[in-house]
């Protein structure tokens, strides 16, 4: 089955076991071997004839341990593990902003490492609030925020509890890190110096491309310790000084590109090791999709 909205044509791949509607803000969706996904479009150029696209994935809802296991290597004593539950599921986009789609949307790009499928950077806390706040203006019925600390630690673990998504180590073939400093008994790796293309190196589970490495992620969370006991999506402290980032980035070393890592930043600072990635928080048309995870999924590509 094909799904047409406007130009854009994705192939939908129908569940037998769970009928999944696309969302209002869609020009394109539908489902492959990692779960579902959804894709909006800017249009841009002198004449608006180019078209920037950016899918978004589907993350269910679920039960996890956020932070660290006191046996976990080079971890901090900030990591506190905890059970967490997030009770609506959400799209985040599958990659950090791309300095192609920033460019349509802001008209600038003060990344200092430029390439279009590069992660914008140099971008701080309100920066990144100011790009959610334009798409709104752009894409109907689209409503993008940044992810709290909870969802994206969700999201980056992908079911996993081990250090990163891949394993309790990492190479930087998984990730963009400085490879002079890997995780203990790891050999050395690559030191590429500079941010790469978004999609270089492979997705974690969930289709999510990068969560660990290439340039650290804005939450919305103010910083400040975790709540010991099981929670239900937490938001951090209300009032703070410094925001949560996450994810590691090309600069340092591999034990601070960990799924449980957490430091903060001023909101005004800009680093072009500092980016952000989209959440929406509006539901699919159909909630049934909370389910998608374990179905059966086509492995072909859409």
């Amino acid at each position: 089955m094909i799904v047409q909205n406007g130009e854009k044509m994705t192939v939908l791949l129908r569940s037998p076991f769970v009928d999944c509607n696309s969302p209002d803000w869609a020009s394109g969706w539908g489902q492959d071997r990692y779960g579902y996904f959804a894709e909006f479009s800017i249009r841009t150029g002198p004449m608006y004839w180019e078209i920037v696209t950016q899918r978004m994935r589907w993350i269910p809802a679920g039960t996890f341990l956020m932070g660290s296991p006191e046996s976990e290597a080079e971890r901090s004593d900030n990591e506190v593990q905890h059970e967490v539950t997030i009770s609506q599921g959400f799209w985040l986009a599958d990659t950090t902003c791309q300095q192609e789609l920033w460019e349509a949307v802001m008209a600038n790009n003060p990344s200092q490492f430029k390439g279009l499928q590069h992660p914008v950077e140099n971008v701080n806390y309100h920066d990144a609030l100011e790009f959610c706040e334009r798409i709104a203006e752009l894409v109907p019925g689209l409503r993008l925020q940044l992810p709290t600390e909870s969802q994206w630690e969700y999201a980056c673990r992908a079911g996993t509890t081990t250090a990163f998504s891949y394993g309790e180590t990492v190479s930087t073939d998984d990730v963009n890190y400085d490879g002079n400093y890997p995780m203990p008994n790891s050999p050395p790796g690559e030191y590429r110096q500079t941010t790469i293309d978004c999609k270089m190196l492979h997705p974690n589970d969930w289709g999510l491309y990068q969560m660990h490495g290439n340039v650290r992620e804005w939450c919305s969370d103010w910083y400040g310790p975790y709540d010991r006991e099981a929670t239900v999506d937490p938001n951090g402290p209300p009032t703070g000084s410094s925001r949560v980032f996450r994810g590691g980035c090309w600069i340092v070393d591999a034990r601070l590109a960990r799924s449980a890592y957490r430091f903060r930043y001023a909101p005004g600072l800009r680093s072009s090791a500092l980016g952000f990635r989209c959440l929406s928080s509006v539901k699919p048309g159909a909630e049934q999709v909370r389910a998608a995870r374990s179905e059966p999924r086509d492995e072909a590509a859409e």
